[in-house]
């Protein structure tokens, strides 16, 4: 055999390897490992002062062009907070996602999520479930526009039958087929979450009696979330298209979305997760921080929980087009934020974060968002 041709066989080989290597990693996550990793890397619960049933970011799609453009896709996803990390998992394609947030509550709510993209192949069924409203007449089909879909189940009424069965189911795929044991109090999350979706159907939101209304202006239910268009006028969010939703579901179906009690400056479940990728071979492709930062720097947090988030974010297996998304209010000022818009979302290479906390950069919030922002 000549070099050439033994080289030829190497490179085959090698390239047959690493095909199989994918396979492998691609795999579903049995439901006893996908519980194992929700209960072992958690933390105890903690307090937040609002529900977050949604997304309270009308100015989440204005970086998805320019993530595409950066090169932010699959390998892991870390995010936090509730259902606009479908939309960023859909962007990003992800092989496997961890949703991390202090609050139980979250978590619970995740595994309902989990268990209605479960029990709904069709955008149609999901939204339907989520919502308690049967699908009656003719239903907008799988290629109808969002639009018809909302317009559609924004003219049914909740039904307390409709609720009490999907509710039922739910708890089944969550208890029986996750083999997740639901305490008492998970119960009781479980049932408030879900009767809240039910009583405010698009409606639900982000309010706290009007407080961040009046403070940071207008902050948008769950209709407007869904409907959301992105600076070029395109509709993005994950329920817009059956291809993104049909991702997500898919992602699901095989146990990779994983939801954990986490607190971002904790000794634990970052810490675990980062253990995790490492071992598996994973990088982070995103990690969405939303505003946690604002927490961590100002809202009763001791002097070290923002250097210990850095910490956290250090410890995670990254490479130089790996991106933090953030998001800030209004109120900051910051050179980013969009006209009409409550919220700003911005980028940050992983990277250049990290560079910029080593050599003391941060000395407040405002030099988090502004100093090295990706324009």
């Amino acid at each position: 055999m000549s070099s050439v041709q033994r080289k030829s066989v190497c490179l085959l080989l090698a390239f047959l390897l690493v095909a199989a290597g994918s396979a492998i990693a691609e795999e579903s996550l049995s439901a006893e490992e996908f519980t194992r990793l929700v209960q072992t890397f958690s933390e105890e619960g903690g307090y937040f002062f609002s529900d977050n049933f949604t997304s309270n970011e009308d100015s989440y799609l204005t970086v998805v062009d320019k993530m595409k453009a950066l090169g932010a896709t699959g390998g892991a996803y870390i995010g936090v907070g509730p259902e606009q990390n479908f939309t960023y998992i859909a962007k990003v394609r992800p092989r496997i996602a961890f949703i991390v947030d202090i609050r139980r509550q979250a978590m619970i709510q995740h595994l309902m999520y989990k268990a209605i993209f479960q029990l709904s192949p069709t955008r149609a069924e999901f939204i339907s479930r989520l919502l308690s409203r049967p699908m009656k007449g003719k239903v907008p089909g799988p290629k109808d526009p969002i639009d018809d879909l909302v317009a559609y189940f924004s003219g049914i009424p909740a039904d307390t039958r409709t609720y009490t069965e999907n509710l039922a189911a739910i708890r089944r795929i969550i208890q029986q087929d996750l083999k997740f044991p639901l305490s008492p109090q998970d119960q009781d999350s479980l049932d408030y979450v879900y009767r809240s979706f039910r009583d405010q159907g698009f409606e639900i939101g982000f309010d706290i009696n009007g407080m961040w209304s009046r403070r940071f202006g207008h902050l948008p239910v769950l209709r407007e979330i869904i409907l959301q268009k992105d600076l070029a006028g395109k509709q993005g969010n994950f329920l817009a298209s059956a291809e993104d939703y049909g991702f997500v579901r898919d992602l699901h179906q095989r146990n990779r979305i994983i939801p954990v009690v986490g607190d971002f400056a904790g000794k634990k479940a970052l810490a675990s997760i980062a253990d995790y990728l490492r071992k598996n071979g994973y990088f982070v492709s995103v990690f969405y921080a939303s505003n946690v930062e604002i927490v961590l720097f100002n809202y009763g947090m001791d002097s070290s929980s923002f250097p210990a988030f850095a910490e956290n974010i250090k410890r995670l297996p990254t490479n130089d087009r790996s991106l933090l998304i953030r998001s800030t209010f209004s109120y900051y000022g910051h050179p980013q934020q969009q006209p009409g818009y409550a919220l700003c979302t911005m980028l940050e290479n992983i990277s250049v974060f990290l560079k910029d906390y080593a050599e003391g950069r941060y000395r407040d919030y405002q030099d988090v968002i502004r100093t090295h922002y990706i324009r």
